[in-house]
């Protein structure tokens, strides 16, 4: 569209009737877009968000900003070890698991072939604070949302989010399609 006197004119009068730029544009055949773009070339006065408006047309004042508090905000570490000491929570004893020497690396033994039950999970090694916790394959099993849902938990291969075995299943070489051909 070629903006002329005559569209210009236009553009103004249905602009000081108040009407949106996306009305304006129907009107006159062009996008919301263009009508704001030539009103703010033509210098027309800006028109009050409608977002802020109520429902007798004025804007809403902006509701101030909350007061900052000004120093620490978490309760000093001697309070919170007071706390800890009255509240006892009774935890099962962690299983020690033995270190191996540092100067051999330690190997991986292959999971054991056993029945692995609906209802019980595998029972895992706690290892302590220091040490670094092996990673566990992430392999579901079983349908999310229900009870009996698990992941397989068996000890995961260096790199991999998931067991031997499910890594089998997981990571499948992709065949050339010239094997397909022949």
């Amino acid at each position: 569209m070629e903006w002329n006197d005559e569209t210009i004119a236009r553009l103004r009068t249905l602009w000081n009737e108040g009407l949106s730029t996306a009305e304006i544009g129907r009107r006159m055949g062009v996008s919301k877009n263009a009508v704001v773009g030539k009103a703010h070339r033509l210098g027309l006065a800006a028109r009050p968000s409608p977002i802020r408006r109520d429902a007798s047309g004025a804007s809403t004042p902006r509701p101030a900003a909350p007061r900052r508090i000004v120093g620490p905000t978490l309760p000093p570490l001697g309070a919170a070890l007071a706390v800890a000491e009255e509240v006892k929570v009774e935890r099962p004893e962690p299983r020690i698991v033995a270190k191996a020497p540092l100067a051999e690396p330690a190997v991986p033994k292959p999971p054991a072939a056993h029945p692995i039950s609906a209802h019980a999970a595998p029972v895992r090694a706690i290892a302590s604070p220091r040490t670094s916790r092996l990673a566990a394959c992430c392999w579901p099993i079983g349908e999310p949302g229900t009870k009996s849902f698990r992941f397989c938990d068996e000890e995961a291969l260096t790199g991999k989010p998931y067991c031997g075995e499910h890594a089998q299943l997981a990571y499948v070489k992709v065949r050339d399609r010239r094997e397909d051909a022949a």
